[in-house]
């Protein structure tokens, strides 16, 4: 009777463990809030549909399309629309590098000095910004419209330095800039996520008199049921902020008030997917609103939206 009586301790503890384990397991995935979030979607699918980018309508038309001709993995991903063509950057030999809208890779720039370079992001015709991550650190650079410019270094460059939670290599992941609005967003990639909003440095950073203003939204953040931030997308015209999540193999939509209004999945046999995107590091979106997706080891997705059920 006593060793029964054992038995039955052994297991209810084994019981109670393995539940607490469930539910640290599912908070560090954040399922309670993303089964909140899939719960009210639908209910609420046809107002936020008309005014949204709808993320749920987008399938996959190209996928996993390895970049020819690079060494080193590249990272972020940003649309220029006056060459209607992609940037990106590789922090191994650093460079900047424009990529056709078909993913063929079509310049190379030299980045000097920029340490850890992890983002990019179009601000105006030939003006970008570039984040070195570890440093914590903003560049922006110009480039000619010509190809002329074959190397580009962080001397020659207005900086930003924001110690914003100094941890090594969990820091700027993603940028996005709101050219209306003047508002450059900046991911931090985790512990703690948080995407950070800077005016003044982008439109006017060199000028004399600068004013820079640095501002945040804990509310909106603590709402991501994401595990991490890679990249950010800002889209004009419904003036919703995409945000990529690698770990969770996820874009989530957030309207003007920071909250997730729609997400595209990016596991194996959701939006036409054959295979999960194994890394995904960035995301930009056309003035056509269609989607373009770079994934280590360099591979190259399209999504564009459609009427057909994206599951």
């Amino acid at each position: 009777m006593r060793s029964f009586l054992t038995l039955k301790r052994v297991l209810a503890a084994l019981v109670v463990v393995v539940l607490l384990a469930l539910a640290v397991w599912a908070q560090q995935h954040r399922l309670v809030q993303r089964a909140w979030f899939n719960s009210n979607v639908w209910r609420d699918a046809a107002m936020q549909e008309a005014n949204s980018i709808w993320l749920t309508d987008y399938r996959v038309k190209v996928e996993a399309q390895p970049i020819e001709g690079l060494e080193a993995d590249i990272s972020a991903l940003t649309y220029d629309p006056d060459r209607r063509s992609l940037f990106t950057v590789t922090n191994q030999n650093p460079q900047l590098i424009e990529l056709s809208l078909g993913g063929e890779v079509l310049r190379r720039i030299q980045l000097t000095g920029f340490g850890d370079p992890e983002a990019v992001e179009y601000i105006s015709p030939n003006v970008f910004v570039i984040t070195d991550e570890r440093e914590h650190r903003l560049f922006k650079v110009q480039i000619d419209d010509a190809g002329i410019t074959t190397q580009l270094n962080a001397q020659d460059a207005a900086q930003l330095s924001l110690g914003i939670g100094l941890n090594g290599n969990k820091g700027f992941e993603g940028l996005a800039y709101d050219r209306a609005g003047k508002r450059l967003f900046v991911a931090k990639e985790r512990d703690p996520m948080r995407i950070i909003e800077i005016t003044g440095f982008a439109e006017t950073a060199g000028q004399s008199g600068m004013s820079v203003n640095i501002a945040d939204n804990l509310e909106r953040d603590k709402g991501l049921f994401v595990r991490d931030l890679s990249s950010l997308q800002f889209d004009s015209r419904t003036r919703h902020l995409l945000a990529l999540s690698d770990e969770s193999r996820l874009i989530i939509e957030l309207n003007s008030e920071g909250k997730p209004v729609s997400t595209l999945s990016l596991l194996a046999g959701r939006h036409g997917l054959k295979r999960s995107v194994p890394q995904a590091e960035g995301v930009a979106m056309d003035d056509q609103g269609v989607l373009y997706l770079i994934s280590e080891p360099n591979l190259f997705y399209v999504f564009e939206k459609s009427t057909e059920n994206s599951d």
